[in-house]
């Protein structure tokens, strides 16, 4: 599991720091990277003008992404990684407070490999990210070469 990044982009300080527990109790110690906003999120990726932006090698293997966030929402920022040859195999997985209709059918039609709803509960929220951690950090097998053609 080493060098394999988590990138969660959240609002919230609560659910970062629920999230960094969470993964503690979960003993994953990979990196997790936070980023507070769609734009840091798209910077991050992309960089300015979409000139530049993280490397390859940098690239998270998982993207956890909430849904509202401030400045350029989820919705957005998932749109522009799967618009984007270097980053359109990105695992990204939806973690957010909403359970409605409309944001789920939208994040699997811009290309979600996930769309989980934050549960209540510490306790509960912390097996959901255990379970994300092991799937998306140990038993997924990411395409090679983040599925660009070498």
């Amino acid at each position: 599991m080493e060098n394999k990044k988590i990138l969660l982009v959240e609002d919230n300080p609560r659910d970062v720091e629920l999230t960094r527990r969470a993964l503690q109790k979960s003993n994953v110690t990979n990196e997790l990277l936070v980023l507070e906003d769609g734009v840091e999120a798209l910077k991050y990726f992309f960089g300015e003008d979409d000139k530049g932006g993280c490397s390859i090698e940098d690239l998270p293997v998982v993207v956890l992404l909430d849904l509202k966030l401030p400045k350029i929402d989820g919705l957005e920022v998932l749109r522009r990684i799967r618009d984007n040859d270097k980053t359109k195999n990105i695992a990204v997985v939806v973690l957010t407070s909403s359970s409605e209709e409309k944001d789920i059918i939208a994040s699997y039609n811009l290309g979600a490999n996930s769309f989980v709803r934050k549960p209540v509960k510490f306790t509960e929220f912390a097996d959901a990210i255990r379970q994300l951690g092991l799937y998306w950090l140990i038993l997924n097998q990411p395409a090679p070469n983040g599925g660009r053609k070498t």
